[in-house]
């Protein structure tokens, strides 16, 4: 099969996703074509080459919807031969997509690809567009569902972690993302969303707040306790989960991802194609799968899916030099290091979504360019990427340096 290459990755800071954030007044598709111009001013690239736009978007309704990709395309002034199609497997989309496009690239079927995502939560409620998972009984009953945080919860009482563990790993997170960005980390990467003017609106991800300490998260209340108990989602928890007698309610506002907006994109392509194009390669994108998981628990997908990606590349733990994993909750993560007994120096070194937020959509694109910036910075090979997802599933992706 044809080698697949990341030849630049461009993300936009995150925005409050609340009518008071500063990205709010931008539409989605423009948080997209913003990325999308990004892609084309910084590498001088020929639209017409590109072969397609691949973005997930966990709610395409309204002003998100009717394949928000293509509409990136015209809002961004692409070549008109740019086709556009739109993706949705929840909060790894934006993985999804980088993996849809690079399947198409490693077939020989396309050449280049501009893949990624958006969310605008602040314009575009999340849950907005619905669904049977949560709203058809049929559905719902089989795959026991229940509000992703009662899961998360439901990790935390299964797996032994506690309200100090979920908070001490969230005051981390937060200490991590404020040194990155002091450090100049996320810089090559952060493009700047501007207004039609030209003036910046937000060129920092705005969600952080890196005074947090374990004092301050003692003070807030669990999040799910009450519409676990009263909405009976405890007891759906303990019937597929016997061995859990009372969920233990750990998981907040401030230890668990942040409702943010944001997009980012991702250039792939073979090599021929980015020769043609002038491009320097970045990486090498050597594997990646998906998997179901039990949908219950939900979010431990993430140990599942990178279980089956190392049996598939024939890999081992230690092959891998940096993980990156999506904070949806910090059970999420624990559970994660606590089933690989991984060091915690190896995971998520700038921060995560618990700091600076997970725009659903977009996410699994940004952490992956976030993962190859550090890489580079730190002169190290390989890294994992991976996110839980909603329902029970999991992605993971390796990258390489070349």
């Amino acid at each position: 099969m044809t080698d697949a290459f990341i030849y630049d990755s461009v993300r936009t800071p995150r925005g409050r996703g609340k009518a008071d954030g500063a990205l709010h007044e931008v539409p989605a598709v423009e948080l997209s074509a913003g990325t999308l111009r990004a892609i084309r001013d910084r590498n001088g690239l020929d639209t017409g080459l590109v072969d397609d736009v691949i973005l997930g978007c966990v709610d395409p309704v309204g002003e998100a919807g009717g394949d928000i990709a293509r509409a990136a395309v015209f809002a961004a002034d692409y070549d008109t031969s740019v086709p556009g199609m739109q993706i949705n497997r929840f909060c790894a989309s934006g993985l999804d997509a980088v993996n849809t496009g690079t399947a198409q690239v490693m077939a020989g079927q396309h050449d280049l690809v501009i893949a990624g995502g958006v969310e605008s939560m602040s314009r575009v409620g999340m849950g907005a567009s619905g669904g049977a998972w949560f709203m058809d009984p049929g559905v719902n009953v089989p795959s026991y569902f229940m509000p992703q945080g009662v899961s998360a919860d439901l990790i935390a009482s299964k797996y032994g972690f506690s309200r100090d563990d979920a908070d001490s790993y969230a005051v981390e997170s937060q200490r991590r993302a404020a040194r990155s960005w002091e450090e100049n980390r996320f810089e090559r990467s952060v493009v700047p969303v501007k207004d039609i003017n030209g003036i910046t609106i937000l060129d920092r991800d705005e969600h952080m707040r890196p005074g947090t300490d374990m004092q301050s998260l003692g003070s807030l209340q669990p999040s799910f306790a009450i519409i676990g108990e009263m909405g009976g989602f405890n007891a759906v928890a303990t019937a597929r989960h016997p061995e859990i007698e009372v969920l233990n309610h750990v998981h907040h506002a401030g230890n668990s991802s942040g409702i943010v907006d944001g997009a980012a994109a991702v250039l792939i392509g073979n090599e021929d194609a980015g020769k043609a194009a002038a491009l320097t390669p970045r990486a090498r994108i050597r594997s990646f799968v998906n998997t179901g998981s039990e949908p219950a628990l939900m979010l431990t997908g993430p140990v599942d899916v990178t279980e089956k990606l190392l049996k598939r590349t024939g890999m081992e733990l230690g092959d891998i030099d940096l993980f990156e994993i999506n904070e949806a909750f910090a059970s999420v993560v624990l559970r994660y290091q606590q089933a690989f007994d991984l060091d915690p120096e190896t995971v998520n070194v700038n921060g995560g979504a618990i700091a600076m937020g997970h725009p659903l959509g977009a996410t699994g694109a940004m952490i992956l360019g976030t993962v190859l910036d550090e890489l580079e910075r730190r002169d190290l090979n390989t890294a994992l990427v991976t996110l839980c997802i909603g329902a029970g599933m999991g992605t993971a992706t390796i990258i390489e340096r070349v």
